[in-house]
């Protein structure tokens, strides 16, 4: 459901968050103060709203980036599902701020910078999302609020898009004749629509003619002089003659239809195996054509995630998401290997391999024997990187009949270890766990969070040995780094590896590799801002060297539409 722009930025701009959330998006009123404190400094927040426990807090000051997190983890102990809006006491900037939490994946943070001088547009999208209505009263729950939040997750255009995209996709292929196999018809309607996502990042650039409608805009001179033969006098021509060659190897005639355009050496543009097969039989009507450019009209197609970017934006790596979808298609020799695995082998291949990289350049924050070190986090708060599934039902006491088991020294045990053959309830168990398999794990789980209380976790590869939340600490380093070295010892090390896989095929370890390092990469960003704005000017005179490395890393990141 929509919200209604002018009343939401009226709200907005007057930093009336109680009535946006109460008035316009139908949550509940929530009355309560937090004082939160970090190195001797204290933080205020008041709750304006809340819904199914999911609480929005307003902050009347916005500290750093590293102060923020920490303080994420704070409230989190009172509210542990919440949004917190940090605010500015001259009104002039709004930091919104979510922490994705997913079973298996490291938190993220995620954050909206709003001030009364943008459209706001990106951040009124967020909100559509938040709205609830007197019919859902009944059936919300906690889950269903906080799936709600998700809004504020950057992965979600490129999901929205890929749902409808399936369905064009659907479309084109039902234009395509001239194909007797409907396998291959399907695989070149992807073949085409994945060669035209990409020229719309092209063209977007202004590097087909200087026309950032090129596309659109040879479909209608197309039909102009002869209905349906866009595809054929025009996107071949295109592909294979423009596209494939350099200007100076086209003919005239070529150059005067395409007009300027590059010379892209790569095989998207070649002549696909179909194409050599039935090229001179495939037909593809222009209304085709017509119906997949409305769709991709929808959206801009660059992604800017700096602070003012606008609303409904999509950036290039949709093309891989598709690409990974669409490319599971064993008929023809390729097999596409399932995200638990990819993501298992990936993290416990490429996140050691950074922490001893970043341990040879940094052994300090690895072994400082009078001093802190990284594995400080696993004593500070042990069941953040102890898995949820293995956690599950622990805060609970057992009950009486099932820990009767547990007393080896009495006798009779097997009787009274009947009990332990039985299925346990979902509020103590995984699914189809029997309590013999409760309490081991359990007891697993105990001798986990002992080993990590004790500080006998010293070395990455204990990480696997135990099982434990390698991604999630690894965020953690990042964002807790008191020391420039460690940070710019991890930011080597994420820059400069190499993964390579032999079998590449649909690429999908090479996507779960980049899923590893891109949120690592991003944090170091993060927090490398967060050090120059701490510093201040007196960063050049004290930390010279980081504080130059810092800028200059910044910099090319902002000659880049985007950080990723």
């Amino acid at each position: 459901m929509a919200i209604n722009r002018e009343h939401a930025r009226q709200w907005l701009n007057a930093f009336d968050f109680k009535s946006l959330f109460i008035e316009e998006l139908g949550w509940d009123n929530l009355a309560t103060n937090l004082v939160k404190q970090i190195d001797g400094a204290d933080y205020h927040f008041h709750a304006v709203a809340e819904k199914r426990g999911v609480v929005v807090l307003i902050s009347d000051s916005i500290p750093e980036y590293a102060i923020r997190v920490k303080l994420d983890k704070l409230i989190a102990k009172d509210h542990f599902e919440h949004l917190i809006v940090f605010t500015d006491q001259s009104h002039g900037r709004q930091v919104w701020q979510w922490v994705r939490k997913e079973p298996g994946k490291p938190t993220a943070v995620r954050t909206y910078h709003y001030s009364p001088t943008q459209s706001g547009e990106l951040l009124f999208q967020k909100l559509d999302s938040l709205v609830f209505t007197l019919d859902e009263e009944e059936v919300l729950t906690l889950t269903s609020v906080t799936g709600r939040l998700k809004a504020f997750d950057v992965e979600k255009v490129t999901k929205k898009f890929y749902e409808r995209f399936k369905t064009e996709h659907s479309s084109f292929l039902s234009f395509i004749k001239g194909i007797p196999d409907k396998q291959m018809e399907s695989w070149y309607a992807s073949v085409m629509v994945n060669r035209l996502m990409f020229l719309y990042f092209i063209q977007e650039k202004g590097f087909l003619n200087g026309d950032k409608d090129y596309l659109r805009n040879k479909l209608a001179e197309s039909r102009d002089r002869k209905p349906d033969a866009y595809y054929r006098d025009f996107l071949c021509p295109l592909f294979f003659q423009g596209f494939a060659r350099k200007k100076a190897e086209r003919s005239a005639a070529t150059n005067k239809l395409l007009g300027e355009i590059p010379y892209l050496n790569g095989g998207l543009f070649q002549k696909h195996q179909i194409e050599e097969l039935h090229g001179k039989t495939i037909v593809i009507a222009d209304t085709a054509f017509e119906k997949l450019f409305s769709f991709f009209k929808e959206y801009d197609w660059h992604l800017d995630e700096r602070e003012n970017r606008n609303g409904n934006e999509i950036n290039p790596d949709v093309l891989g998401y598709i690409f990974e979808k669409y490319i599971n298609q064993k008929q023809m020799g390729a097999y596409y290997t399932k995200e638990d695995i990819t993501e298992y082998i990936s993290k416990n291949t490429v996140l050691p391999f950074l922490f001893d990289a970043a341990r040879a350049k940094c052994k300090v924050a690895f072994e400082n024997p009078n001093g802190p070190t990284v594995w400080d986090l696993l004593q500070e708060n042990p069941d953040r990187y102890i898995y949820s599934a293995v956690r599950h039902g622990t805060e609970r006491k057992l009950p009486a009949d099932i820990e009767a088991g547990l007393d080896t020294a009495k006798p009779d045990l097997i009787e009274r270890r009947k009990p332990w053959n039985t299925p346990a309830p979902g509020e103590y168990a995984l699914p189809t766990e029997i309590w013999r398999e409760v309490v081991a794990r359990r007891q697993r789980y105990e001798q986990v969070r002992s080993t990590l209380d004790h500080g006998k976790v010293r070395e990455v590869n204990d990480f696997i040995t135990l099982n434990l939340d390698l991604r999630q600490f690894a965020q953690d380093v990042i964002q807790n780094c008191e020391g420039p070295d460690l940070l710019m010892a991890l930011w080597q090390a994420i820059t400069s590896i190499t993964v390579l896989d032999p079998t590449g095929g649909s690429g999908a370890f090479i996507f779960a590799a980049l899923n590893i390092l891109e949120p690592l990469y991003e944090g170091c960003l993060d927090r490398m801002e967060a050090f120059l704005a701490e510093w201040g000017d007196n960063g050049r005179k004290a930390h010279p060297n980081y504080h130059k490395k810092f800028t200059e890393v910044l910099a090319r990141v902002d000659a880049h539409p985007n950080r990723r």
